[in-house]
């Protein structure tokens, strides 16, 4: 008698509803993309193989493939006979990041406040509430990329395709500054609380519909603070 006739499940077939276990190289890009994200390696910091093997518990091999995906997400720079660093944006590269970030979310604003579409205000909510959940949790490597969610969200308030392109292709560069933004400001001037908290209130000022007033808490929930400690976030770290 088949199994099918004993009313038993079938065996998976391959290729269909499973899914592989994540790989070695996966596992330790992910831990590495924490690590940077988090604030635990710090922006310019030599990546030393014989300790990250030990640490991630694999061989070189793995880590290397790993090294190499987190290069081409602009995370890890990768010099030949230099070995890696963790990305080091310059002065010039962060004005660059943040104004232009700047520029897109006042024009969303401008393009997308009051909010017509209910639906691009519950994205932004459920990044909010994500944040809430990662800083409960003290992930904060988490809270990085869910902040940026939140402000992607921001960008969506306008249903710009194009605006949204634009802001889509700082990704990699804007987890930077926001992991090094995120660091300054707990270390300098607030809890993992209080940020999200910064974020609730930008939203209920975007929830009460007047543009100006947006554009205003915009600006007051900018990265200045980031950018008056950057020296001694990268410098005074051992």
């Amino acid at each position: 008698m088949s199994a099918a006739e004993q009313g038993a499940e079938p065996a998976p077939r391959p290729g269909r509803g499973v899914l592989d276990p994540p790989s070695l190289v996966q596992l330790a890009a992910e831990e590495l993309r924490r690590m940077i994200l988090a604030g635990e390696l710090a922006p310019g910091e030599r990546l030393i193989e014989e300790r990250l093997t030990e640490h991630l518990g694999i061989s070189r091999p793995p880590l290397r493939e790993a090294m190499r995906t987190l290069q081409h997400e602009g995370l890890i720079d990768l010099q030949p006979r230099r070995g890696a660093t963790v990305t080091r944006l310059s002065d010039d590269d962060v004005f660059e990041i943040l104004t232009l970030r700047s520029a897109v979310e006042r024009l969303a604003i401008e393009l997308g406040v009051p909010v017509t579409d209910e639906a691009r205000l519950v994205r932004c909510r459920a990044a909010l509430a994500e944040m809430e959940r990662c800083a409960e949790r003290e992930n904060r490597a988490h809270l990085v990329q869910r902040g940026y969610d939140f402000h992607r969200a921001i960008v969506g308030l306008a249903g710009h395709r194009r605006l949204e392109g634009v802001y889509d292709s700082l990704h990699q560069q804007l987890l930077l500054c926001m992991a090094m933004n995120l660091y300054a400001r707990e270390h300098y001037y607030e809890d993992l609380r209080t940020h999200v908290n910064r974020h609730r209130t930008l939203l209920e000022v975007i929830e009460s519909g007047d543009p100006k007033a947006v554009l205003a808490a915009l600006a007051a929930h900018g990265e200045r603070s980031f950018t008056d400690v950057r020296d001694q976030v990268i410098n005074g770290r051992s």
